[in-house]
Parts: C-alpha cells; structure tokens; sequence
C-alpha cells in the first residue's frame, strides 16, 4: 500500500517524494524510516527520497535538487541553461530559491522570482530562458554567452525582445548560427569595420554577412558547412554577383591567424563597394 501511494505523489516529480508530502498523506514517520532502511526509499537529500527501484534520472535528480529548498524553488544558472540545452554543465546543481538555505551538494542561490521568471522545461521546476541567461552574464565568457544567446533565439525559447537589455544591446536581427559567425562580429568591432547584417536573404539565398549599401558580402567557411558543396557554393557566388553583390570567402584560418591582413582587405572593399556606388 505504502508503494502505491508513493507512486502516486512521485508520479508528477521524476519519482521523487519528501517527507511531508508522505508525512501529510497520513504515513507515520516510522514507517518511512523503515522504508528508507528498507531501500524501498532511496535517500536524495534530507528529506527528499526516490523510488528505491526506480534509477534516479538526471530530471530526477533535478527535481529531488528541487525539492530540497522549498516552495518556489527552480533549477538555475548553468544547470538551467544545461536543461535548455544551452550549454553543457556537468558540476553541481543549482538552485535558486527566495528562503533556500545551503544544502549538501547543491548550489544554493537566494533570490525572488516572478511568475514570468518561472516555468518548467521536461516537468521540472526552472528559470524561463531569459532569466536563466540574465543570471549566466557574470558567470560564462562573453563568447560562451553569446553562443548561448543565439542557441536560445534558433531554438524559439526567446525572442530578442524578450532580453534584458544588458543582453539585447548587441543582438542582431536574425541571430547567429555558429561560433563563426561570433567571431567574425567581434572581429568587425574589433577591427572598426561597419556591422553587418548576419543571415540576410539576398536574390533567394541567406548569405552569412551583408553589408547592404556596399553590396558586399562575406561568406564564412567553415569545414563543418562547406567542405562538400563546393559547386553549390561557386553557383551561389555567380547569382549573387549576377544580382550586383561581391562575395569574398572568408576561412576561420584566415581570420584567427591574419585577422589584420583580412582587416585591411575588408576595409579596402567596403571603401572601394561604397565608391563605385557613388
């Protein structure tokens, strides 16, 4: 009977159950420690148990995370954009809650949430995307944060106005699709070159950088998109030149180990673009 009833309490929280939700279904505190020397119940936290023959799951052992710092607690930080699948983190569980207080193991972060700030992703209690990136800006490297960003804006858990404006501030119309296309953007600030448009679709193709008045585009090559479609590449380039733009290809070689050299050839063809424009 005693299972039955577990089952039934754990049955939305990834297997789990805590000791007052037994405890104010009517079962006796001696019964559960019995159970737990038992291993019927398998001890998570204190006071926080899971089915002893089900395997804790990684959902599960968020939800148990959870359970263990009260009411109104989330999974946050780097274990929340984990869930998301923004990032991948594999250290401690964190937690943010209003009251919570430090448990063994976990991560605990103090803080009010809105509603608006709250929600779940795979039945788990966690920040909404945009908190969970809000709280990531002191912790990840500008690159990582950045990638995370535009993951979060492809994925359709966010738009760019759903961002705090800390985050919102260099964000692109269309967002990025690799850590390529970052690196060129921090390039071109770097280096003082005009930004340009990323992902624009220019006569029936999405280029990868557009500046507009000069029609000029940069394509960026990486070997993970274009080792196999040499030819569909060169036929792009010959529409797109047919349409009035000029393509230059652009390696990561090139711009991680001459980005001074490409600098200078980017600022040669935007002036030369923007005069035969005139």
């Amino acid at each position: 009977m005693i299972n039955d009833l577990v089952r039934r309490l754990a049955a939305d929280q990834h297997g789990m159950v805590t000791r007052p939700q037994l405890l104010n279904a009517g079962v006796r505190p001696h019964t559960i420690d019995n159970c737990v020397q038992a291993r019927r119940l398998i001890k998570m936290h204190r006071g926080v148990y899971a089915l002893g023959h089900v395997p804790p799951s990684p959902h599960a052992r968020l939800m148990a995370a959870v359970l263990a710092c009260g009411p109104r607690a989330v999974v946050s930080h780097r274990s929340a954009a984990h869930l998301w699948g923004l990032i991948r983190y594999f250290g401690p569980i964190e937690i943010t809650a209003p009251t919570a207080h430090r448990r063994k193991g976990l991560i605990v972060h103090r803080s009010p949430l809105t509603e608006a700030e709250m929600t779940r992703q795979y039945g788990v209690p966690a920040t909404s995307p945009a908190r969970t990136l809000a709280d990531l800006h002191s912790v990840l490297t500008p690159a990582t944060l950045t990638r995370a960003v535009n993951d979060a804006r492809l994925a359709h858990l966010l738009s760019r106005d759903d961002l705090p404006p800390t985050l919102r501030r260099d964000q692109t119309e269309r967002p990025t699709r690799s850590a390529f296309e970052d690196a060129f953007r921090t390039f071109c600030a770097r280096h003082r070159l005009p930004q340009p448009e990323i992902n624009a679709i220019v006569a029936g193709y999405e280029v990868d950088a557009l500046w507009r008045p000069q029609c000029l585009i940069a394509e960026l090559d990486g070997h993970d998109t274009h080792l196999n479609t040499f030819e569909a590449d060169r036929a792009k380039d010959a529409d797109l030149l047919e349409a009035g733009h000029r393509v230059i290809r652009l390696t990561w070689q090139r711009l991680t180990a001459q980005p001074r050299r490409e600098a200078k050839r980017f600022r040669a063809l935007l002036q030369m673009s923007a005069a035969t424009s005139l």
